[in-house]
């Protein structure tokens, strides 16, 4: 039987340290909340793959699914052999995703790839280059989604220069002392010194912050946001990469306000476990790009679309969305109970199931990176995997699957309490 320390070795000595991984001990099998490392010990999976497994690990329906997909065929290329399930699942998100008129939808094969293909789609569909992203933003590791990414280290550490015509403006954080009207203000700022609004393409954001420390965008900000894109001709991008699929209580965090992107970024949870993206968007739009300007050999993969088919079945069968919001209503009680017990919590917030606690230090607004990661290291001893986020890495993102047991939900609090206590 392998043993983690080994595994371990092996793994220094065999991949780079630019692949950073949090655990020192090796999954041997899982079981929708729950991991076994190769030793036998048993963890509580509060990471679930970084938000991809809202359905958690090896959910029935889509283990039997893919099954019986590879029974059929694996690969074609679907720019070379097309297949039914790509155009079913493309009619079903056209059918959900909140963005207005008639849609049309791409599949990719990560999220990264998704936000560069959106990017693409606005800049042919404008003829427009400048995009504009916001602080703290996280929109992945290629060079166009590290330009886009609001946090220098670790992501944007040694890789320079970005690609050009990408600016920031600052996400709004009441926490921090930024409100709506002030990102508003920078914005417009933006327009006046360093880009004419008539040269941008694009303003993206998360409507929920992921590594950027769960910071959920204001509604009334999104609503100035809109007219803001409507009065300059600028699209709209909502990357649902992380809040999408019932993780926030809806299936798409853009259904908490009252308007809507012109294209939408999804991937993670879509799929299940499986590599799949996608970019959703009004029809006029998705067509801008001449044949062959979308598309990759893997992307749409025939696994990942069966898979995303039965995760859209689980979601709905299961009541995903209300269970999120039970689950996640649960957690910050939990949570704001401790404050007095745990001075260093700052703020408890999170919409549905997507819930982070950010820590100061006792009595101060300085944040307090060495707590969340004790706390993390403590949770992790007593077998609970808990990640941190947050440009200062001061807040601890709690990311289950919503189809987490109740009593293994509740044992988890349990633990996670004694984390903090300690």
């Amino acid at each position: 039987m392998s043993k983690n320390a080994d595994l371990h070795a092996r793994r220094l000595a065999a991949t780079p340290r630019g692949v950073g991984v949090l655990g020192d001990f090796f999954i041997e099998r899982a079981e929708n909340s729950l991991i076994w490392d190769v030793e036998g010990r048993r963890f509580i999976d509060f990471a679930a793959g970084i938000a991809v497994l809202n359905t958690g690990h090896r959910h029935p329906k889509i283990t039997a699914a893919v099954k019986a997909q590879v029974d059929a065929y694996s690969h074609t290329c679907y720019q070379v052999v097309p297949y039914e399930s790509y155009v079913k699942l493309a009619e079903k998100l056209n059918e959900i995703v909140p963005v207005h008129g008639p849609k049309k939808t791409a599949f990719f094969t990560s999220g990264a790839e998704a936000v560069e293909n959106a990017i693409k789609i606005a800049r042919a569909a404008t003829g427009r280059s400048g995009v504009i992203a916001f602080s703290g933003a996280f929109h992945g590791r290629t060079m166009m989604g590290m330009a886009l990414t609001g946090k220098v280290n670790p992501y944007k550490l040694n890789f320079g220069p970005m690609p050009a015509d990408v600016y920031h403006a600052p996400f709004p954080v009441p926490l921090h002392g930024v409100t709506s009207a002030d990102s508003i203000k920078a914005l417009q700022t933006l327009f006046k010194a360093d880009i004419d609004p008539k040269r941008v393409a694009a303003i993206i954001l998360e409507p929920v912050q992921g590594e950027g420390g769960f910071y959920v965008a204001p509604t009334e900000f999104m609503v100035e946001l809109r007219k803001i894109c409507d009065e300059h001709g600028i699209l709209l991008i909502a990357d649902e990469i992380q809040t999408g699929f019932a993780r926030t209580g809806k299936t798409f965090a853009m259904e908490h306000h009252a308007v809507k992107a012109d294209l939408m970024t999804m991937a993670k949870s879509l799929a299940g476990g499986f590599p799949l993206s996608a970019v959703t968007g009004r029809a006029d739009l998705m067509d801008a790009p001449a044949p062959g300007g979308l598309g990759g050999t893997y992307a749409g993969n025939p696994l990942a679309v069966t898979a995303a088919l039965a995760v859209l079945e689980v979601i709905a069968e299961e009541k995903l969305n209300e269970r999120a919001q039970r689950l996640g209503a649960a957690l910050m009680e939990k949570l704001n109970s401790l404050k007095s017990a745990v001075p260093q919590i700052a703020d408890v917030r999170g919409l549905g199931f997507m819930v982070a606690v950010e820590f100061n230090k006792a009595g101060s607004d300085e944040p307090d990176a060495d707590f969340a990661k004790k706390v993390q290291t403590e949770a992790m001893k007593r077998g609970l995997i808990l990640l941190t986020c947050g440009v200062y890495s001061n807040v601890i993102r709690f990311l289950a699957p919503i189809t987490i047991e109740d009593d293994t939900f509740a044992e988890a609090l349990t633990v996670l309490e004694a984390a903090l206590k300690a």
